[in-house]
């Protein structure tokens, strides 16, 4: 193996100024200009770090002792959520986490060469406890099922009650689950051997309606003392209106799997958005903050400037939630989504609020635009909320073919983004105005954003 030729070497311990803070949310102190990435440093302060990892371009520390502290340092949190990676961004005061998300997107625009101003991070009031789902891991620590979360990069679970960003009513029931699972001695499922029971427990919780739906995710059909544990959850949490098993045989990362049995209540619970009723399902795919998305999504809708009599489309289209808020501001929307089980909640979903212009396809965005553009649609905005991938060449080509007046991009993800709107810039459809980030996902490093692309003038 080929010695690295670094400033450092592992197990030194080196004093440093923490200079900035990367996309993952650690510090970074440099040492002749060869970086270190030092998990909970925050600019400004002076640290004794400890190198753990060395590579050929950079290193990884750890703060041994902290030298001088920075005034943009937030002590009102529970260290777990840095260390696994919860709220990698907690150790800062909020208002340097929104100028660090406005900072980020403003490196990625110049980085492609695109001059467009980035507006100030819009921010939450209420930026902890705001998340209404939470899907935390079962495992046995010492002979005892616990839940948590994973240590930062790797499979070890910290055991955690205070998630720090999930609705409080969350974090109880999850606690309530726990103990019910510890009660009757149920097996914890073991990602080694591929033996045990219990997964991991889900929870939904409806923002305006506190409905809340609790799901045990096994590995066997068989979930024992099911019964019991249905009692139990009915007499802890009043709320819930939904239990269910979800069954996940497999030996993968992916949480959830494709069948569910109720357990108890109904299927889905609801909830409204933008005055629209949703009904949510254990796998339907629903924005984790909806204080946040309302803003999100009417920002959006201001930007098409409606008048309408517009016809529009909507690419990667969920569960309905852009395609129903926007539908009775113009003639006709059509949604485009690839998973199956999306498509026929955005189908019920809008039967339950009453919409009668909305029609919702399965398939592929980019295939089923170059399907719309060979038989010469013509919308008149067009709206995009990709997956962190961003948009398909093959998808930007159709869109601008069809000669939209409006292209109406909600990103979660700004590098994506950057590159995406210099595609759209190479075939004459710049931004419009600004870049207006959203605080999305408070207490860690995504930021969510918000423009508009027009036709360039002649």
């Amino acid at each position: 193996m080929a010695k690295i030729n670094a400033p450092v070497y592992k197990n030194q311990e080196i004093e440093g100024e923490v200079i900035d803070i990367t996309y993952q949310g650690m510090g970074v102190v440099k040492v002749d200009e060869y970086p270190i990435f030092v998990v909970d440093a925050v600019p400004g302060e002076e640290v004794l770090v400890g190198v753990t990892k060395v590579q050929k371009n950079y290193a990884f520390g750890r703060v041994i002792k902290r030298l001088k502290e920075s005034n943009l340092r937030n002590h009102e949190v529970n260290q777990a959520a840095l260390t696994t990676g919860i709220a990698p961004l907690a150790n800062l005061v909020y208002s340097a986490q929104l100028e660090f998300k406005q900072k980020q997107v403003q490196e990625l625009f110049k980085k492609m060469h695109l001059d467009v101003e980035i507006l100030p991070t819009i921010g939450m009031e209420q930026h902890t406890g705001y998340r209404n789902k939470a899907q935390v891991p079962v495992r046995e620590i010492h002979g005892e099922i616990n839940t948590g979360f994973y240590r930062r990069n790797s499979h070890n679970l910290v055991p955690i009650e205070d998630y720090y960003i999930q609705d409080p009513a969350i974090d109880h029931a999850i606690v309530v689950v726990r103990d019910l699972l510890r009660k009757y001695q149920l097996d914890a499922y073991d990602e080694q051997t591929h033996h045990g029971d219990i997964k991991t427990i889900m929870v939904r919780r409806g923002y305006y309606s506190h409905e809340m739906m609790v799901v045990i995710v096994t590995r066997r059909k068989k979930l024992p003392v099911a019964e019991a544990l249905v009692a139990g959850i009915r007499a802890a949490l009043p709320e819930v209106t939904s239990i269910i098993q979800n069954v996940n045989p497999e030996a993968t990362n992916v949480m959830m799997g494709d069948t569910n049995k109720t357990l108890w209540g109904a299927d889905y619970i609801t909830d409204t958005l933008l005055g629209k009723t949703f009904e949510i399902g254990p796998l339907s795919f629903y924005q984790v903050n909806p204080q946040s998305t309302e803003l999100l999504y009417q920002l959006a809708i201001d930007k098409a400037e409606l008048h309408g009599d517009e016809t529009v489309i909507d690419a990667y289209s969920g569960i309905g939630t852009i395609s129903l808020t926007v539908a009775n501001q113009v003639k006709q929307v059509m949604g485009v989504e690839i998973v199956p089980g999306a498509v026929a909640d955005a189908k019920r979903n809008a039967k339950i609020n009453g919409v009668e212009n909305v029609t919702f396809e399965l398939g592929k965005a980019e295939e089923k635009m170059q399907e719309w553009q060979a038989a010469e649609l013509q919308p008149d905005v067009i709206f995009v909320d990709p997956p962190r991938k961003g948009l398909a060449p093959e998808l930007i080509d159709a869109a601008v073919a069809m000669k939209p007046a409006k292209i109406v991009y909600i990103s979660c993800n700004p590098a994506t983004l950057a590159r995406d709107a210099e595609l759209f810039a190479e075939q004459g459809y710049a931004i419009k105005g600004s870049v207006q980030p959203i605080d999305q996902f408070p207490q860690t490093t995504h930021v969510e954003c918000v423009v508009v692309f027009e036709p360039k003038e002649a």
